[in-house]
């Protein structure tokens, strides 16, 4: 699901034969220092060849309640649910009940080229249809219950952004479609099918389509760092559906990989085309390079939740990480947890002090500033003493101030450098680089 920034995230380092011995006091005093200096909450499982090999949680469900999460606690996972709606159409196709060259005017002709646009397409983000949660509308309607229809109309009307299969765009609106085609096709609910076709079989008893964010019920809330933690706005689950709706815990995510793999939810031939990667896409999961090891899975963003869950097929190893907050980026922190499981010599991260500035001191960085390598314009605020961030269409940031004229957002890996007497912005993100001009 869309978030406010852009993660950019390829994880290369050097394997060595997995050993039951690894520096497990080393992963603790990890976890031990993300929390201890606030730089997230979370929770960590690995399996090795079927069997949990190590866990960890860290912080709070809630900001009332200050309760501890656990391993039981359920995060919500985002995109990490186009996984389980893949595999839910997936095995409909086998049934022979989709055919993955019907087309999406079988079930929606209103929507532009719908008799060129194929169920595949939609799977592999080749449809074209432009995704709904890259507007300012949509900010403006995530909280509200709206109907499938309701859903339907406003991705309808946002039309196409290409022709079909002439590019791959990532688009909620895709996954949004085929969850409610799912549910038509077998007249049953998206929320029963998850229950039915994969969390039952499996005994994923933490993995259900969300709903209300019950911390009684060990559901886990979403937390932004500005200053101290604060509540994240809550999605209404009626609108993301099978792009984003699921809740799960690292341990049930790695027992759906370790089923997906072993062919118990599709079989090897169909597992082998979803692995089949066109443009940076498979079916419901993507491919990140582990220098000379391959991993498949998805990642999660939704709210203040994000989540990284990747299955090793030659390894035989999956490793799930659900947040509720993050400073520390999550793919630094998967970086780390992998270096520490497979033996590899990295020092554990160290966080540079936040200096605090006057409310004055803060007054000469404000104002809009564009850039010609940069599409989006950023509008630099301050709230309650905090410099804020917000690039065109998205959520506001906070800004740590490090060094003279020098900020950071950690979670997005963003360094803005300052020079307010020419009204200057730098912007580094992940080695992309681009210069801002302050217009107002």
């Amino acid at each position: 699901m869309r978030t406010s920034f852009t993660f950019i995230f390829s994880i290369f380092f050097l394997l060595n034969l997995f050993s039951q011995d690894f520096d497990k006091d080393k992963m603790d005093q990890l976890f031990q220092l993300i929390e201890d200096k606030e730089q997230g909450m979370g929770s960590l499982s690995i399996y090795q060849d079927g069997a949990e090999v190590y866990s960890n949680t860290i912080g709070i469900l809630d900001l009332n309640s200050k309760k501890k999460s656990n391993q039981e606690t359920a995060y919500r996972v985002g995109s990490i649910t186009k996984s389980f709606t893949a595999t839910i159409i997936m095995k409909l196709v086998e049934a022979k009940k989709i055919k993955l060259t019907s087309p999406l005017s079988r079930w929606f002709p209103k929507i532009k080229n719908s008799s060129r646009i194929t169920v595949e397409h939609m799977l592999r983000h080749r449809s074209g249809i432009f995704n709904f949660t890259n507007t300012d509308e949509y900010a403006n309607m995530l909280t509200n219950t709206l109907s499938r229809d309701e859903v339907v109309k406003v991705i309808t009307e946002f039309g196409v952004s290409f022709e079909p299969d002439e590019d791959a765009d990532y688009s909620n609106s895709n996954y949004v479609l085929l969850s409610i085609i799912a549910e038509k096709v077998t007249k049953k609910s998206f929320e029963n099918l998850i229950q039915e076709m994969i969390a039952q079989p499996l005994g994923l008893t933490h993995t259900y389509y969300g709903g209300k964010i019950n911390a009684a019920k060990n559901e886990a809330n979403s937390f932004a760092k500005i200053k101290n933690w604060v509540p994240e706005t809550e999605t209404n689950m009626s609108i993301p559906i099978g792009a984003g709706a699921l809740v799960s815990t690292p341990s049930d995510l790695n027992t759906f990989w370790t089923a997906f793999h072993k062919d118990e939810l599709v079989s090897a031939s169909t597992k082998e085309k979803m692995m089949e990667i066109k443009d940076g896409f498979g079916i419901g999961l993507f491919q990140i390079p582990f220098h000379t090891k391959t991993a498949y899975g998805h990642n999660g963003g939704i709210d203040g939740f994000q989540s990284m869950s990747y299955h090793l097929p030659e390894e035989n190893m999956s490793i799930s990480y659900t947040a509720n907050a993050v400073v520390y980026p999550v793919n630094d922190l998967m970086i780390d947890v992998l270096s520490i499981y497979y033996g590899i010599d990295k020092e554990l991260p160290s966080f540079l002090p936040v200096i605090k500035l006057s409310e004055t001191a803060l007054d000469q960085y404000l104002g809009l500033y564009k850039s010609d390598a940069f599409p989006l314009d950023i509008t630099i605020s301050k709230e309650k003493g905090t410099l804020m961030a917000q690039a065109t269409g998205q959520g506001a940031f906070p800004l740590d101030a490090v060094d003279v004229h020098k900020f950071k957002f950690d979670p997005a890996g963003i360094q803005l450098d300052f020079e307010p007497a020419e009204g200057k912005l730098f912007m580094e993100q992940r080695g992309q680089k681009a210069t801002f001009q302050r217009v107002e």
